[in-house]
């Protein structure tokens, strides 16, 4: 145990790339698959919110836009369950762990989309986050993680500019459609800086992700980054952040910003979301409905290799 954390603390402290047959200690193994497997849930449930719009989409443009959008997202997914498998995790297992709850996925994802100018902010607001939070994630110590997380980013910059450029054509278009933009915008701008986690002093895991070098900022250093991206932004677009305490702060370089409420984050988390039952019922349902396709794929391997 000992060589194994000398050759694992040398590889880190050199800033190296900790490999699938590396040495590495149980903690940090364990870790790993905590963090992938959330992420790759995150991808599948995050289909749904958007999907749900597939059929509903104004034009065949759009409609061709997200089903684009959401092929992606389990793309995504599947790079993800493979990176972890490379840590020893089983891919069912972990499916199973997310229908029965005790594996989580992103809170921002329990939120419903009540209108098209939603799938629009989720690009914008909900991709935008995620690219702030996942680009230093390229350089994640675990060399599986890093190098999917690289097609993923460029897949979700691109998610970010459909996304803006639904709401600029909605914001240059009806008196309703502006009403519609804004109110999506008041109701996710809030999820949406909680998508970083808890502040630093409340995290429990972002130290010792730090010392492993899995994450290169902290949870406070990318929720400002991602404040100081989207105001200008929001500015261009014409709509107001739900925030009076938003200000330009001269001194320290920064935006200010209100207090997300942490207390509904809990709730999410914990499984009180608007959307947590819906979301995870559906996942369940589809696990269940394709059982038959994954056992004609076993018993075709099989008989492939006999």
């Amino acid at each position: 145990m000992g060589d194994v954390m000398l050759d694992f603390e040398d590889t880190i402290a050199r800033d190296q790339r900790i490999e699938p047959r590396d040495p590495m200690p149980e903690a940090y193994r364990k870790t790993m698959i905590r963090q992938i497997a959330q992420h790759a849930h995150s991808e599948i449930i995050g289909m749904q919110p958007e999907g749900e719009w597939i059929t509903r989409a104004p034009t065949l443009r759009r409609k061709a836009i997200l089903l684009a959008k959401v092929q992606d997202e389990a793309g995504h997914g599947l790079y993800l369950y493979s990176a972890a498998e490379t840590l020893g995790a089983d891919r069912g297992d972990l499916t199973t762990r997310l229908i029965e709850g005790r594996q989580k996925y992103s809170s921002i994802f329990n939120y419903p989309t009540l209108t098209f100018a939603d799938v629009g902010v989720i690009g914008w607001l909900v991709d935008g986050a995620a690219i702030c939070n996942q680009v230093p994630l390229c350089r994640s110590s675990y060399g599986p993680y890093g190098r999917a997380m690289i097609r993923i980013c460029k897949e979700e910059s691109f998610h970010q500019r459909q996304g803006y450029e639904l709401l600029m054509t909605m914001m240059r278009g009806t008196d309703v459609q502006r009403e519609m933009v804004q109110d999506a915008v008041n109701r996710w701008w809030w999820p949406s800086l909680m998508m970083f986690g808890p502040p630093d002093g409340d995290s429990p895991n972002t130290a010792q992700s730090m010392a492993w070098k899995i994450k290169r900022h902290t949870n406070d250093e990318l929720r400002q980054r991602f404040v100081d991206m989207s105001v200008p932004q929001a500015v261009s677009l014409g709509v107001t952040l739900p925030d009076p305490a938003l200000r330009w702060n001269e001194e320290r370089g920064h935006h200010d910003f209100g207090t997300p409420d942490w207390d509904e984050l809990k709730r999410v988390i914990s499984g009180d979301g608007p959307m947590n039952a819906a979301r995870i019922t559906r996942r369940r349902q589809a696990h269940e409905d394709g059982a038959w396709v994954r056992a004609a794929a076993a018993a075709h391997a099989r008989k492939k290799a006999s």
